[in-house]
């Protein structure tokens, strides 16, 4: 009964006090959700992966309806995060990054929600900050974040799209959603406005529109871009293995070479492709990004002009100048 000492989190996040636990299910408001692996899964039952479908029982079908899910984006990041399941000591350099608009000592005691949290590898370094944390996916991974984060006791785990979650407005002090919302159907800031609703404040980020990059790097994006289009629609694990293993070498480990030998030389390498995100990370990691670089068919970029129109929604918004570009804080 992991859940019996969270009823009072959970009623503020579903803005109710009608909440009861009935062993492998949670009736909330009237509305019956099942519980697998201590993840609630609010997902209707035609977006729930078959794997898990297996494992409810008694769930009533619904009709299928307009969704942001896009099901072939549900399982490539299901599959991408059971096969790179683990928190890995470069993920504590990219937290870094990520969060260095953020005063992590004002996040103490607060409730955060990780919106898209993968398995829980940004949540997993804030798990002993934070008084609370709701981490939210619409894939299998959720179940690899809910054995990341198995130590501690402060974390809620629901599986459901994060555009269309029954929480009240305000449910948290501070939400982030990385690398997300650009996969998804919806227009990715058209996405950031409604999640607005959630907190006051909302780190994001989203792949940048290679702004202000020059005409080779450009060349190069189109190339392996073009590469991303062709084979993002393949499924088979053996191939995508495969394939992630001869697009790493022979792409990304060339231009990294290149990048460490020109460092070494007291050249600046920031410029070659790959080399500055990459220069630093083991294979495993590059391995992992490269799988989440070509078999993700969505994709969207955006400018830093155009997330500073998001002054329509928010009262401030701050775009770092640092790698990955772009995140940014919004406040309202």
């Amino acid at each position: 009964m992991y859940y019996k000492n969270k009823i009072k989190t959970l009623s503020e996040i579903f803005g109710t006090s009608d909440i009861q636990l009935d062993g492998a299910l949670i009736n909330i408001a009237g509305k019956v959700y099942p519980i697998v692996d201590d993840v609630i899964i609010l997902l209707k039952s035609h977006q729930i992966p078959q794997r898990i479908l297996e494992k409810i029982q008694g769930l009533t079908p619904d009709e299928e309806s307009a969704s942001s899910i896009a099901k072939d984006i549900q399982y490539t990041f299901g599959e991408e995060w059971k096969k790179y399941n683990e928190i890995l000591p470069e993920h504590k350099d990219e937290f870094n990054l990520y969060f260095d608009l953020i005063d992590l000592q004002m996040l103490e005691s607060k409730r955060i929600g990780d919106l898209g949290c993968g398995i829980g590898r940004w949540s997993y370094f804030l798990k002993d900050i934070a008084k609370e944390m709701v981490l939210i996916d619409f894939s299998e991974s959720i179940f690899e974040a809910r054995k990341n984060l198995s130590g501690s006791d402060n974390v809620i785990f629901i599986m459901a799209d994060v555009l269309d979650l029954p929480f009240q407005d305000d449910a948290f002090d501070f939400i982030y959603c990385l690398g997300v919302l650009h996969h998804i159907p919806e227009p990715a800031l058209q996405s950031v406005r409604k999640l607005s609703r959630l907190a006051p404040e909302f780190l994001v980020y989203l792949y940048y529109a290679l702004d202000e990059r020059g005409a080779l790097y450009k060349c190069i994006f189109y190339l392996v871009d073009l590469i991303r289009k062709l084979v993002s629609n393949i499924t088979s694990p053996s191939i995508r293995s495969i394939l992630t293993e001869l697009l790493m070498w022979l792409l990304y480990m060339p231009a990294i070479f290149v990048g460490k030998i020109l460092s070494m030389l007291g050249a600046k390498a920031n410029k070659v492709p790959f080399y500055s995100v990459y220069g630093h990370m083991n294979l495993g990691r590059i391995r992992q990004d490269v799988y989440d670089r070509f078999f993700t068919r969505i994709e969207q970029r955006v400018s830093k002009k155009e997330i500073l129109k998001l002054s329509d929604t928010f009262s401030e918004i701050i775009v770092s100048n640092g790698l990955p570009y772009w995140h940014f804080l919004c406040r309202k």
